[in-house]
C-alpha cells in the first residue's frame, strides 16, 4: 500500500469517527431539567388534560411548546392506532377535535392554546 492510498484511509477513519461522536454527541440529552417541567407538572396536577392525536399537527406543535418537558404534559391519546378513529376513552369525553385541552373548571379550549393562557386557566406559574 503506498503512502496516498494510507492518507486516504486514515483522513476516512478519521471522518468517520468524527460523525459518530456528533452522532452520540447529538442523542445525548442535557441531563438537566427541561424549562417546563414544573409548569407541566403543575397543569397535571391541577387538572387540566390535554386531548390529542398522534397524527394531528396541531398537537405535535403544542406539544413542541415543551421542548423536553413534553413527556409530563397530562397528554391523553385519543386516536386508536389505525389514525382512523378515536377511542373510548375520547368518545366518551365528547372529545370532537384536537387538541382539546379540558380545564379544572370544565371549561374546554379547542386548538393550539398558548402557554400563558394555560397558566391563566390553572393558576400554575409560567416560568420567565
Amino acid at each position: 500500500m503506498d503512502k496516498s492510498n494510507r492518507t486516504i484511509i486514515v483522513a476516512g477513519v478519521i471522518v468517520l469517527v468524527l460523525i459518530v461522536a456528533l452522532l452520540v454527541f447529538a442523542n445525548q440529552s442535557t441531563g438537566g431539567p427541561g424549562k417546563y417541567d414544573a409548569f407541566a407538572a403543575c397543569l397535571k396536577d391541577k387538572g387540566a388534560v390535554f386531548y390529542g392525536a398522534f397524527w394531528c399537527p396541531h398537537c405535535q406543535n403544542q406539544k413542541a411548546m415543551f421542548g423536553s418537558s413534553e413527556k409530563y404534559l397530562p397528554y391523553i391519546e385519543c386516536s386508536n392506532p389505525d389514525g382512523q378513529s378515536q377511542n373510548g376513552i375520547c368518545n366518551a369525553e365528547g372529545i370532537k377535535g384536537y387538541p382539546t385541552w379540558v380545564f379544572p373548571d370544565k371549561s374546554t379550549t379547542t386548538g393550539e392554546v398558548p402557554l400563558a393562557t394555560l397558566a391563566e386557566k390553572t393558576g400554575c406559574t409560567l416560568p420567565k
